[in-house]
């Protein structure tokens, strides 16, 4: 069912970003990912690996929008870097490990998507694919600007409270 699919899929995630040893690109245009994926980019960013998330900088779900701040305060903290891209709304879902797998699919980084939809992905050990989307991914970052610690940290309390609350 459901569960197991989810349970399965995070196994995946988790895995690859366990023995991720030089850098991780995750893009996503909803990132509300359970704290055990927090936790494990957190690793990974503590342990030297260079972490980028890219999350357009408006997401069509106000709530979705409202919540992912949150996340990203989790993580900046422990040197992930988040960035948001201008323009055309990017409905991409993609995972490359260091330039050599990739995960290309449906599921959106957050529990609902993982785990009450059915999505599909697919993990490729290949190391040109890989490069393809690393490229194409590095093609956003350039494009973004960085949300960073200092932004976070600059948010007014009445906007900490809405989206800690989202």
């Amino acid at each position: 069912g459901p569960d197991k699919r989810y349970r399965k899929l995070v196994a995946v995630i988790l895995g690859a970003l366990a023995t991720a040893q030089r850098r991780v690109r995750i893009v996503t245009p909803y990132f509300l990912p359970d704290q055990a994926l927090i936790g494990a980019l957190n690793v990974a960013a503590m342990r030297g690996v260079r972490i980028d998330v890219v999350v357009p900088e408006r997401t069509n779900v106000r709530l979705v929008r409202w919540a992912m701040p949150q996340v990203f305060a989790q993580l900046v903290e422990s040197g992930c870097r988040i960035w948001a891209v201008p323009g055309a709304f990017d409905h991409s879902k993609l995972l490359v490990v260091d330039d050599c797998w990739s995960l290309i699919g449906s599921p959106n980084w957050h529990t609902r998507s993982l785990r009450l939809n059915f999505e599909f992905a697919y993990g490729c050990h290949d190391p040109t694919l890989a490069a393809a989307i690393a490229a194409h991914i590095d093609g956003r970052i350039a494009l973004a600007r960085a949300i960073t610690r200092e932004q976070l940290d600059a948010r007014s309390a009445p906007s900490r409270v809405l989206h800690g609350m989202a």
